[in-house]
């Protein structure tokens, strides 16, 4: 049975439909650039000091007195104890110029009456609203970590759900999910509800991202697939995290911010009726004329006249007979080829998240201005995506990958040798530079695919095995396809 690509060559690689297809889908992971680092100006912890009662009546030579010193400084003053107030307010009346005592041996106590926190950079974020600060310093980064919790949950059933319900359905779906939940994240009235809601924004950020990934390798040719998840996917995430400094300069509330990014969400409202369902979904679950009638839309965007008959009555046959057959993710782990290929991709997709993730959200901590450390992290993101495009388009994806890993590991390695007077605690950077090299030697056991036609059932992953490093070419894996189409078909 000929594969997809084979019967669709007729429409050509690069015509109209393609290319709107691909700008559409490409422009749809905008927002996924700044919602889920939005956290870095959301959730950042502003300079706070514990509150004093104005009632004391204080003058302001014993309010600057209130608050002791960190140890070993002398500039630093606490953020989590002041000294007693009632031992401060009878001394106050006793000694009306505090310059002449010394202080620093009175009994300290927590902020009772709350944090007064700097508006020098913020009016207002989640850790100033909630008084996330000392013994509740955990509940920022916990935030995102729920975020995180809701992409995991995401990863495991975006590509069930679009297996079972279509890659259009669950693309726009989870579109509409990342945007409505950050929009009532906007109203979140205490912590909690805001964690509960950032779980659902978790799920609909990656989400989108898969579908928008699986449509757009589905439907573009094997040439442009390269380009489409460097330069299209990943340059438009770049460019929307690009968006997020800019805007957070300008609106300094982290309501309002959170509800000017997620308005771009409502721009992509008309994109169901421009994008179509995957024609390779349609014929694995034998609604051929479905496909056929895309197949024909396409053809007549493009100005082709497509053939007579798209499928032979064997085809057709065969097609409704496959549909019948489904698979599940235990399938990824069932034999002992697809089992390791599945692990070392998982290990692979972890580390990188960790590193990519532990140096975006760490920019805050970093010495200079956050705005300016935030866009330049975004912005290098634009070269490395085209040196990765046009690696891959030479070098292979194995020996391309491996490469990028094991000089962002190294880079990570040398943090160490920054001087002292810079930002560099170093143990975070050394653990994701030694896991990053270890990823890089994983993804040298991976099979190599350039050259080679996208693989549609798990019949054709069981000739794909891990540690073959001479690549197949097209005449060869056309064969395997062949040969393998008279069998049970899945994804």
């Amino acid at each position: 049975m000929r594969d997809y690509d084979e019967v669709t060559a007729f429409l050509g690689e690069w015509g109209p439909f393609q290319k709107m297809v691909f700008f559409l889908l490409s422009a749809s992971i905008f927002p996924n650039g700044f919602c889920g680092l939005s956290i870095v100006f959301v959730g950042d912890t502003p300079e706070h000091r514990c509150s004093i009662p104005g009632n004391l009546n204080l003058s302001q030579a014993w309010m600057n007195r209130t608050i002791p010193l960190v140890p070993g400084t002398q500039v630093q003053y606490s953020q989590c104890s002041r000294y007693r107030l009632d031992v401060i307010r009878n001394l106050s009346e006793v000694f009306p110029d505090p310059d002449f005592l010394n202080v620093s041996g009175i009994e300290e106590e927590p902020c009772l009456d709350g944090w007064d926190y700097s508006r020098d950079q913020y009016t207002s974020t989640i850790v100033s609203e909630w008084d996330l600060v000392c013994n509740n310093d955990w509940k920022g980064p916990f935030s995102m970590s729920v975020f995180f919790l809701g992409v995991l949950v995401g990863t495991f059933i975006a590509g069930q759900l679009s297996d079972r319900f279509g890659r259009k359905s669950v693309w726009f779906g989870t579109m509409a999910v990342q945007t409505g939940f950050s929009m009532i994240q906007v109203f979140s009235p205490n912590w909690e509800i805001f964690c509960l809601l950032n779980f659902f924004v978790g799920i609909g950020q990656i989400s989108n991202y898969v579908a928008a990934f699986v449509i757009g390798s589905e439907v573009l040719g094997k040439s442009v697939r390269v380009v489409y998840s460097t330069l299209g996917l990943c340059i438009s995430y770049a460019i929307g995290y690009m968006f997020l400094p800019f805007i957070a300069y300008f609106i300094r509330s982290w309501r309002m911010l959170l509800f000017i990014l997620s308005l771009p969400g409502l721009l992509y409202i008309p994109l169901w009726r421009l994008v179509p369902e995957s024609p390779r979904w349609l014929l694995h679950k034998g609604r051929i004329q479905e496909a056929e009638a895309i197949i024909h839309h396409i053809a007549k965007k493009n100005g082709i006249t497509p053939p007579p008959v798209l499928f032979n009555d064997l085809e057709l046959e065969e097609m409704k007979a496959k549909s019948v057959i489904s698979h599940t993710i235990i399938h990824l782990v069932k034999t002992s080829n697809i089992r390791a290929i599945t692990i070392i991709n998982f290990l692979v997709w972890m580390i990188l998240s960790i590193e990519y993730y532990g140096l975006s959200l760490s920019t805050p901590n970093l010495n200079g201005n956050a705005y300016l450390n935030c866009f330049f992290s975004a912005a290098i993101e634009v070269p490395a995506y085209t040196a990765a495009w046009l690696l891959l388009q030479r070098l292979g994806r194995r020996f391309s990958l491996s490469g990028a890993l094991f000089l962002g590991g190294g880079v990570l390695f040398f943090i160490q040798l920054v001087p002292s007077g810079a930002y560099n605690e170093l143990l975070p950077f050394i653990l994701m530079g030694g896991l990053t090299i270890l990823s890089a030697v994983l993804v040298l056991f991976l099979p190599e695919t350039i050259n080679n036609s996208l693989l549609e059932t798990i019949d054709q992953m069981q000739d794909i095995k891990c540690c073959k490093f001479r690549t197949p070419g097209n005449n060869q894996n056309r064969s395997v396809q062949n040969e393998m189409g008279e069998k049970s078909d899945g994804h």
